[in-house]
């Protein structure tokens, strides 16, 4: 249990970082990003949008007491992974990127998944 904790933790963590450094990057209008956006043809009413989403589901993957939030984060950032590679492959800009954050973020639900059953284990043997 304790590695499984140990190894959930780092990799909600590295992913809770990404994606508050990205929310900073979405929400201070950063001249690339939006630069970016316009290449892609993305409208930019969706910058402070994707902002807030972000920022909010980095701090719900980190909150250890409400899970069915943090099912609905991971849910999310699974959407706009797959978005941001499949935005990236259809303007032939590299996408190794959001790709590599998709598989981290598997392996961070993997693992919060993991930590949730032995946690209900040792509910279940405990009489509880």
């Amino acid at each position: 249990m304790k590695t499984t904790k140990i190894l959930y933790w780092i990799f909600a963590g590295l992913i809770a970082a990404f994606f508050l450094m990205s929310a900073f990057m979405y929400l201070s209008w950063s001249p690339t990003l939006v630069e970016g956006f316009a290449k892609a043809g993305l409208p930019s009413f969706m910058i402070p949008l994707l902002g807030v989403a972000k920022l909010l589901g980095a701090v719900a993957i980190v909150n250890p007491w409400f899970n069915g939030i943090k099912e609905w984060a991971y849910a999310g950032f699974t959407f706009v992974l797959i978005g941001a590679i499949w935005v990236h492959a259809a303007t032939h800009t590299p996408f190794a990127m959001p790709l590599i954050f998709l598989i981290l973020l598997a392996i961070s639900y993997f693992y919060y998944r993991r930590l949730l059953s032995v946690q209900k284990t040792q509910l279940k043997t405990a009489g509880i």
